[in-house]
């Protein structure tokens, strides 16, 4: 029997226009790491490792040296996706495994952010961060329970790789506070925009039904 997204045409993301842009590097270099016999639950998890000293870095206040780590972390989570598909080793446990890998990247970033600006009582830019953690998990939560109920949410303005393309940079140069004021209300608008395009979908199922009921009484 069809899902509630069966109807509904699979929608192309900017993460997907980059990974088809760039894909005359990735994949060349995942099947050099597949054929060397790496997992790619290793890049997922020394992308975390790599991001939590980033993190670290941020907190002590040392945004050039923790923006670039953070910056050379970001192939690395396009890799370990392609490393999965060159060794043919796609699985929804690799999924799962790296969607909440990334979840804790994610965190540990904004957390060094926080303990920076709380331990210097910029309270601004304090309540920046966690509405952007709060924005960011948002996001994630409502693509992945859309998707448990069959639907895509795959859309917004503000997804994960748009967020690491404001973010890092911004570290890098030693404002992070910038992204913040984008990310902090872009992020929470995607998640609305993902609500408002499931409910969409949800309607677009029913109205069939509806109308059928509707001519069937009458």
């Amino acid at each position: 029997m069809p899902g509630p997204s069966s109807k509904v045409a699979p929608f192309r993301s900017f993460t997907d226009w980059v990974r088809d842009i760039f894909s005359f590097i990735i994949d060349p270099l995942a099947n050099l790491i597949a054929r060397s016999g790496v997992h790619p639950n290793v890049l997922t998890f020394s992308g975390f490792v790599g991001n939590a000293i980033g993190a670290f870095l941020l907190a002590n206040g040392n945004f050039l040296w923790g923006g670039l780590i953070i910056l050379l972390m970001g192939p690395i989570d396009a890799l370990d996706g392609a490393t999965a598909r060159a060794r043919g080793d796609l699985s929804p446990w690799g999924a799962f495994v790296d969607s909440t890998v990334d979840r804790w990247s994610e965190s540990v970033i904004m957390l060094g952010l926080l303990v920076h600006y709380t331990l210097n009582g910029a309270t601004q830019e304090s309540v920046l961060v966690l509405l952007a953690l709060v924005g960011s998990f948002m996001v994630s939560y409502t693509r992945a329970r859309a998707e448990s109920l069959g639907f895509s949410a795959s859309i917004g303005v503000l997804t994960r790789l748009e967020r690491y393309l404001v973010l890092a940079p911004a570290l890098v140069f030693g404002h992070p506070e910038f992204a913040l004021w984008i990310i902090a209300p872009l992020a929470n608008i995607t998640a609305v925009q993902r609500i408002l395009h499931v409910r969409r979908n949800w309607y677009q199922q029913r109205m069939p039904k509806s109308d059928a009921h509707i001519r069937h009484q009458r």
